[in-house]
């Protein structure tokens, strides 16, 4: 991670040795020397990277490395900070006399730096006569690290998992059942089935249970279980291979086998596997590369083989077993019962849980999250300490500690480990620094992006925006199974997501190591000599007055409940913060903009999402490094000209949802009144949300919109009709525009979007809520489409569904009071890919009909206020997939014919699909009741949440409708 810091140094060493009048005789000199001596480093800093933990010595130097980083980049901006604070534009004379008076009154500033860039230069000089350290770092990286201490402990700990009896496992029979039925199947191609999951799920325990089943063993001809690693040689692990196949057939190795080299021993183990009938385990797979090298040896002779990898890379899985007519068989947590179970029988043995010890003993459950190996490391540290609930509290309280410190969970965390160790460098510090999350907060997919992005995480990559390489970085950390998805689009998009609680435990613990986030509320806590990034969850009643917060560079506040007293209070002992570039006071108790945020000059990322703040200060046009301004679901309505200033700004979040609702208000998205040289911000790829309508200064920032080329996020309310060709014409400027989202100024406001002639191309998201005249004429162009909403149009000549029908990536399609027709058609072999498909208050609809083959893969469908329809859909019985058919303030007549015991009903197109909800609203509260007979134990369940615009809505089964309201 010391390159991470280096290398974000390096990035923005430019506008300091471009300074040709602000630094003194030999500075700039002092400062290249410095730059030079980094870059140099950084090579030998990868490799320390991968084996720091495992040397000390390394791992007090890459320490260094990283302090003088952080230093260098503190004082060149505390530097670049105090000129700023005094530089002023002006030309000919009076540019002359101010360059005098500026060089003169900064004398003290240039001094300042000068001592401390010859201090920095002394540092590096002394870090970097350690050359030959980096020589042996290098040699050890050339002889790897099979050999190391670290890999053997590895290795006894895989041997643990294949020794475990069967009869001491839990939750494995039916899985077991699953994957034999699969690998004894008669299809004689070659196939690879993939385990995939987190380490710690018990991979290559299930595995190891298959591997040794006698129906296994009877049905294949020749057995190899081959354990690859993450460092692994080739050659070895080939030897290894012949030998297992030779032995298990009772024949000689072939002569000269331990001089080959690896193509020889390839050719060795395909002719030997040619024409038989094989199963082949290659466990603990770490890289998609790795596979390569073992897949080409395998002979594909129609003998119904059979290979299996155990890989914690969900890339990997999926590659292997799609490339060999495979699967994936993604191996869960073990559920509550299995996982108490075998907590119970770790932990007393014979006897059961002592009630006084209930709760405790599930809480300490509860860090484990299903995970096998967790549970029974747990567990095993309490079998042997005193069963006393102050002991367990002690345990459960510390469980960081334990971790770290005890040598009953040394195995457990070694295991996990593994996968922090394997990340490349640039990922390392991104995982630590989800440490800032409190426990069970969920990890939102664009905070997290723009939060990397603000703190210099992000290398910038040719032809990718830094937003695009932190999402890949985020997915890598999903695909390694460090991070879990819980919430995702309907067009597959990753919004929100978690880690596991031990895992939690475990980067806290190494984000105080490398004073990367200090917890404030922590009891107990040790104080860093330097803070750069705070958190605070609750209070800092007991701050010490000695600490220095002016190294500080990010500071967050989580359910705090007097920010602004404590912004002031971190202020004030700092002597100020002026290097912070990240402040985050989402949901803090705020009704005004706190007045120190303006001095912090070198600020990157502001968030004062869901607090009470009604108006943003003119002096916000100081803060001219932000990149991200959060406002959203503030009282915010009009931003002052002065953000025109802010000319780095790619995020600019300012909307709230209107909550008092019945059914889904016309204006749900309050928006902000713009600037009108809005345009001027040319970095912008979010804007949200502008109104239009500004009396005569509409066109004006709808024409300003166009210049915003960077865009992939557009939502603009209040539309009239004769700005729509003004309109058009920005919008046809931005290729980059992902999602689109149009509002009118009232409902029956007309939206004149059909002078667009060249929509963008990427496209993938579109809303427009307000009168059409007709379907505009270039949706249907829209080839990336995924998730479109018509509402509020009230078409009546042409059937809407006609034009849209062939989309070829629709996945979602709602239409809201969309279409004053009697009837719609969905053609055969229309929406082929839609699965979500929403029909809400089509007042006038009388009938829909589905023809056999249209929607095949619809799996969601919902009907709401269209009291006209007295029979269900035609056609409804052929959605195979359907999961779900939602029927919602329709006719009564509609509903009494789904009565199961009614002869002549329609109760016979419904029973396939698993849930029939059935329901009413009344002032805005869903009611919903079970016709498909998988009831459920309870008068009341809430099954799910809907988004609606970003609102979260839930859905309730209400199975007795004499029950009270229930929102």
């Amino acid at each position: 991670m010391a390159e991470t810091a280096v290398l974000g140094l390096l990035s923005n060493f430019a506008p300091y040795l471009q300074e040709e009048f602000n630094l003194l005789s030999g500075v700039r000199d002092d400062i290249e020397y410095v730059r030079a001596e980094f870059e140099r480093m950084t090579h030998f800093l990868r490799i320390a990277d991968a084996i720091e933990d495992r040397d000390p010595k390394i791992k007090v130097w890459v320490k260094q490395v990283r302090e003088a980083a952080y230093d260098t980049a503190d004082a060149l901006d505390m530097y670049m900070l105090r000129l700023r604070s005094r530089h002023h534009q002006s030309t000919g004379f009076h540019a002359f006399v101010h360059k005098v008076s500026f060089f003169i009154k900064t004398l003290k500033a240039r001094h300042q730096i000068a001592s401390e860039v010859k201090g920095i230069k002394s540092r590096i000089i002394n870090i970097s006569e350690g050359h030959q350290r980096y020589s042996e770092m290098h040699g050890k990286k050339e002889q790897g690290s099979s050999s190391t201490h670290s890999d053997i402990a590895w290795y006894h700990c895989r041997g643990d998992a294949l020794l475990l009896q069967e009869a001491n496992l839990v939750g494995i029979d039916k899985p077991k059942s699953h994957l034999i039925q699969w690998l004894v199947d008669e299809d004689p191609r070659l196939k690879v089935l993939s385990v995939a999951g987190m380490g710690g799920l018990g991979k290559t325990t299930l595995t190891k249970k298959v591997y040794d089943d006698e129906t296994v063993k009877r049905h294949f001809q020749n057995h190899a279980w081959i354990t690859v690693s993450q460092s692994f040689k080739v050659e070895e692990l080939l030897k290894d291979m012949i030998q297992v196949l030779f032995e298990e057939v009772r024949q000689p190795l072939p002569r000269g086998v331990d001089s080959m080299d690896a193509n020889s021993l390839k050719g060795i183990i395909n002719a030997f596997l040619q024409q038989k009938r094989y199963v082949l385990v290659f466990d603990d797979v770490w890289q998609i590369d790795a596979w390569q090298v073992l897949r080409i040896m395998l002979p594909e002779c129609n003998c119904s083989s059979r290979v299996i990898l155990t890989t914690r890379n969900v890339d990997l899985a999926s590659f292997a077993s799609e490339e060999y007519h495979g699967m994936v068989y993604n191996l869960k947590p073990l559920p509550l019962k299995e996982s108490w179970a075998l907590f119970c029988t770790k932990t007393f043995k014979e006897n059961s849980c002592p009630s006084y010890l209930e709760d405790l003993s599930k809480k300490n459950l509860g860090k484990c999250e299903g995970l096998p190996l967790a549970i029974v490391a747990i567990s095993g540290l309490l079998s042997t300490k005193e069963k006393s609930a102050d002991e367990w509290e002690r345990i459960y309280r510390g469980l960081g500690a334990e971790i770290e410190g005890n040598d009953k969970l040394k195995s457990m965390k070694k295991i996990l480990s593994l996968s922090y160790f394997d990340l490349p460098y640039y990922l390392k510090l991104c995982f630590l620094y989800l440490s800032i999350f409190p426990e069970d907060c969920l990890l939102d997919h664009w905070r997290l992006i723009r939060l990397w992005v603000a703190e210099g995480f992000i290398e910038v990559k040719e032809r990718m925006t830094k937003e695009e390489v932190a999402k890949s970085c985020l997915n890598e950390l999903m695909n390694r199974s460090l991070v879990q998805v819980l919430e995702v689009t309907i067009d597959g998009r990753f919004k929100a997501y978690r880690i596991h609680d031990l895992w939690r435990e475990m980067i806290i613990a190494k984000s105080k190591e490398q004073n990367i986030v200090t917890i404030a509320s922590e009891r107990g806590r040790a104080w860093p000599e330097k803070l750069r990034r705070l958190l605070v969850h609750h209070n800092l009643e007991d701050i010490q007055q000695s600490i220095c917060f002016t190294r500080l560079r990010s500071l967050f506040m989580f359910s705090a409940t007097d920010s602004l007293s404590m912004l002031s209070k971190v202020a004030s002992l700092g002597k100020g913060v002026r290097l912070l570039t990240v402040l985050d006071l989402r949901g803090a108790q705020l009704e005004t903009f706190p007045h120190e945020v303006v001095d912090l000059l070198n600020l990157t990322y502001l968030s004062l999402r869901a607090t009470n703040v009604k108006m943003i200060p003119k002096s916000i046009g100081k803060l001219k490094k932000l990149e991200t301004l959060d406002l959203k679901q503030t009282n915010v309505t009009e931003l002052p000209d002065e953000i025109l200033k802010l000319q780095h700004l790619r995020h600019l979040l300012l909307y709230r949802y209107d909550t008092d609702f019945c059914y889904r208000p016309f204006h749900l998205i309050i928006g902000f009144k713009a600037p009108a040289g809005i345009g001027s911000l040319l970095y912008l790829q979010k804007l949200c949300a502008i109104e239009a309508n500004r009396g005569s200064n509409s066109g004006i920032v709808l024409r300003e919109v166009g210049k915003l080329t960077q865009l992939t996020r557009l939502l603009i309310v209040k539309l009239q009709k004769e700005d729509g060709t003004v309109l058009c014409s920005s919008i046809e400027t931005l290729d980059n525009l992902r999602t689109l989202k149009v509002t009118a100024k009232e409902e029956d406001e007309i939206i004149d979007l059909d002078s667009l002639t060249l929509p963008p191309r990427l496209l993938r998201g579109l809303s427009l809520k307000g009168r059409l005249e007709k379907i505009p004429h270039w949706i249907p162009s829209l080839h990336n489409l995924t998730k479109l909403f018509i509402g509020w149009s009230k078409l009546k000549d042409v059937d809407p569904l006609q034009s849209l029908q062939d989309l070829p990536n629709l996945l979602y399609l709602g239409l809201n009071m969309a279409y004053e027709g009697d009837g719609l058609f969905f053609k055969a072999g229309g929406f082929q890919k839609l699965k979500t498909l929403r029909l809400i208050r089509l007042v006038v609809l009388k009938w829909v009909r589905l023809e056999s083959s249209s929607m095949p893969l619809l799996e969601n469908f919902c009907l709401q206020d269209s009291k006209l329809m007295m029979e269900l859909p035609s056609g409804v019985e052929h959605l195979a997939n359907l999961k779900e058919l939602e029927l919602c303030d329709m006719s009564e007549i509609l509903i009494s014919r789904l009565k199961r015991d009614l002869q002549g009903g329609d109760y016979w197109k419904i029973a396939h699909i698993p849930n029939v909800l059935v329901g009413d609203s009344k002032s805005g509260f869903f009611f919903f009741f079970l016709v498909t007979p998988n009831l459920v134990i309870g008068p009341v369940v809430i099954y799910d949440t809907v988004e609606w615009e970003g609102m979260r809505i839930f859905k309730i089964w209400l199975l007795d409708r004499s029950l009270s309201m229930i929102r």
